[in-house]
């Protein structure tokens, strides 16, 4: 495993880090925006969410850090957050996978990749076999143009939780 690997234990500290965070923002929230928060959790994997992310990783070659993710996590709901950010469970991956494929993610429509989240202003998110992660630039999957946002997952997790605490500091997210 590299240093750059999840592992439950970064994945269980990254939690423990955020989910204070969203606990803190979410006591502060009504008095500074004017409206009661939505949801705004990290969840943990439950047994279903786990026999999905084996089904997803059976059905398609996925980088092993998103397995080591569904595995810990059921999915990210940070509704508040900017337009938000989610990560949806392995078993809307699935879903999404057998209804409509796999994304291509190069130019040459060589490269596919997994829709596994949006950031609630329309445009998706999705991991490379390779583990990077990339953004639509558009609402549109049907001829997506994207752009990589991070190298590997944990990059990106490293990324969500930037923007988490600069929107609880100065109530601006950073672009990501």
């Amino acid at each position: 495993m590299s240093d750059r690997s999840l592992s439950p234990a970064w994945l269980a500290a990254w939690t423990d880090r955020v989910s204070g965070t969203l606990t803190a923002m979410t006591g502060e929230f009504e008095r500074r925006h004017g409206f009661p928060p939505g949801t705004n959790e990290v969840r943990l994997a439950s047994r279903d969410d786990q026999a999905a992310a084996r089904t997803l990783a059976q059905a398609i070659l996925i980088p092993a850090d998103l397995v080591t993710f569904y595995d810990c996590i059921g999915d990210v709901t940070w509704a508040d957050i900017g337009n938000g950010y989610f990560l949806d469970p392995a078993s809307d991956v699935l879903l999404r996978l057998q209804d409509y494929g796999a994304v291509d993610l190069g130019a040459d429509q060589k490269v596919h990749g997994l829709v596994i989240g949006s950031n609630g202003g329309g445009l998706s998110y999705a991991a490379g076999p390779d583990g990077s992660v990339h953004r639509t630039r558009t609402a549109s999957l049907d001829e997506p143009e994207l752009d990589k946002v991070a190298d590997d997952l944990r990059q990106f997790l490293q990324l969500l939780e930037q923007s988490l605490t600069r929107f609880v500091v100065d109530g601006e997210p950073r672009s990501l």
